[in-house]
């Protein structure tokens, strides 16, 4: 099968190598990747160990050496641990350690943990209790990643994924963050603490910019529960009314009192939405099912505010760029120039291909 090549329009870039500057320790380093077994990423590889080189020069204090050494390795294991995962979809649920075992609140969380996996999605909590301990609960051990932090307190891991090798230990915050949104497609927010507002206003932050793709976003709580409401009350009054935030930026999260509602959601915001990338200047979206000319013209036509020119086109076979994610390669395409600001009309654009 042939592959498309999307055209650019600009001039190459001239990027300058990024190496110690020295052509017998860059020839060194080379030999040291090719002795250990060599890589297809031997330039990236090759690149890590000049930054180790490069701190060397830098004399840092050792306290910075040692949080850029743990951050790495603990980053490396998690990337390990998940990605034998990476092609089953996972939802990040949060919510406070300190939820009763007996609380609605507990039981709505176990109940859409046990039936988002039963749409064939995993769980990935905090590892502890609460809210954690009925996620995990309700997806079952061998569906239940354990995101965990070490603290003095409160954060061991619950009885349901201790043990387990889908467990991770972190003791940077950061990089447990960082592995929260890289290897999840949506987020459920449960009451919770500042853990659990932390989490959220950082995913919300993340899609709002473009530093990471769209997701669901969703808000569960009691039917008889205030607590999402007057979060959302806060959204409304204080950030949107004073041009904060934009109105739209609303629509990044759902709320629901229905753990079923919540799981309905995250499914139909990939039912013919796939995944997205970045090519040059274009925004490629894979979706399952090809659209229609009539469809696509519908999609233009409403969607023109967020195109930065030209309009929204159609591939039906991969771009060579994307030879390296073979799973998407039967996907069709939708290319445009996106604007890369209005992030929530991007998603308003996700929910119109998924209603076709």
């Amino acid at each position: 099968m042939k592959k498309k090549k999307l055209p650019s329009g600009n001039s190459p870039k001239k990027f300058r190598p990024y190496s110690a500057a020295d052509p017998v320790l860059d020839n060194m380093i080379r030999r040291l990747i090719e002795k250990a077994g060599g890589s297809p990423n031997q330039d990236l590889l090759g690149e890590i160990i000049v930054t180790a080189l490069k701190l060397r020069e830098d004399e840092l204090d050792r306290g910075d050496i040692k949080l850029i050494n743990s951050a790495m390795k603990e980053l490396r294991y998690a990337f390990k641990i998940f990605y034998p995962y990476r092609h089953v979809r996972k939802v990040a649920l949060f919510g406070s350690a300190r939820t009763p075992r007996n609380s609605l609140a507990y039981r709505q969380a176990r109940e859409f943990a046990r039936l988002i996996v039963q749409a064939g999605w995993m769980v990935i909590t905090g590892a502890s209790a609460g809210i954690m301990n009925a996620g995990n609960e309700g997806a079952g051990r061998a569906n239940s990643f354990g995101v965990n932090i070490r603290l003095p307190f409160e954060q061991s891991a619950n009885p349901v994924i201790a043990n387990d090798p889908k467990l991770i230990n972190f003791k940077y915050f950061f990089t447990r963050k960082l592995i929260f949104i890289a290897e999840s497609d949506a987020t459920v927010l449960c009451p919770g603490g500042f853990g659990t507002h932390d989490e959220g206003f950082e995913t919300l932050t993340l899609i709002q910019t473009g530093k990471t793709n769209p997701r669901p976003v969703v808000c569960l709580d009691p039917p008889e529960s205030k607590y999402w409401k007057a979060w959302r009350d806060f959204l409304k009054h204080q950030l949107v009314k004073n041009h904060m935030i934009d109105a739209e930026d609303m629509d990044l999260v759902h709320f629901t009192h229905d753990p079923r509602e919540a799981v309905e959601v995250i499914t139909a915001f990939y039912k013919n939405y796939h995944s997205m990338r970045y090519l040059d200047e274009r925004l490629i979206f894979r979706v399952k099912k090809p659209l229609t000319e009539d469809q696509l013209e519908e999609l233009n036509g409403k969607f023109g505010d967020i195109i930065k020119k030209g309009k929204i086109r159609q591939y039906l076979k991969p771009f060579d760029e994307e030879e390296n994610e073979p799973h998407t390669l039967d996907l069709a395409r939708l290319a445009f120039y996106f604007n890369r600001r209005h992030f929530a009309r991007l998603i308003h654009l996700i929910h119109a291909i998924n209603k076709f």
